[in-house]
């Protein structure tokens, strides 16, 4: 049997099949996982994962009322949580629509225990450095917009007393000192005219 992984993870699955679900509910917990619920189409796995806001979701893709990609997705809008698909299918137009961002695997039935353990190391591992990179993006637009607005407040400030570009940072710097805040938000309340120097 396959030792436990090291970190246990709280797993929604999904599949219409009695069978898959119960081989789940089975094989997870000896992989050291728990199955915190089983879904049997992709509405219900929608809303047990709004409710229940699992580690990690297995889904099959082909259920009734919605697949397991137009489940994921909608969970992925909900809350960003790390998805695998299962399908009895290795079709090219099923993989093109599961390369979604929050879908991390994909395996095709019948699955074994031995793939099933890295496959969700792996899941995981992914979708956090997927996490990590989206929020260093979002940080370095945020960085880029702030220095836009810091170098037009500098630029008013050069032209509105005829000084050069570090006194006017110099300003700026000394009044976000002052009021004890962000350099940016000065300069915004220089440029929105709030700022009374």
């Amino acid at each position: 049997m396959q030792k436990p992984l090291s970190q246990s993870f709280r797993i929604v699955v999904a599949d219409d099949e009695a069978d898959m679900r119960e081989y789940f509910e089975q094989i997870l917990p000896r992989l050291g996982h728990t199955v915190v619920a089983s879904a049997k189409d992709g509405r219900e796995l929608v809303d047990r994962c709004r409710e229940l806001q699992p580690d990690l979701v297995i889904t099959d893709i082909k259920m009734p009322q919605l697949d397991g990609i137009e489940a994921a997705t909608l969970i992925y809008h909900n809350r960003p949580v790390p998805v695998i698909l299962v399908s009895a299918h290795h079709s090219q137009s099923l993989i093109e629509r599961a390369e979604m961002d929050h879908v991390m695997a994909y395996l095709v039935k019948p699955i074994k225990q031995q793939d099933l353990a890295p496959t969700i190391g792996l899941a995981v591992c992914r979708f956090d450095q997927f996490k990590t990179l989206r929020k260093e993006a979002s940080d370095l637009r945020q960085a880029l917009a702030d220095r836009k607005v810091i170098e037009r407040a500098k630029g008013a400030l050069m032209k509105k007393d005829n000084i050069d570009e570090n006194e006017a940072f110099r300003r700026l710097q000394a009044q976000a000192s002052e009021q004890n805040r962000k350099l940016v938000d000065v300069a915004a309340m220089l440029l929105s005219g709030d700022l009374h120097r």
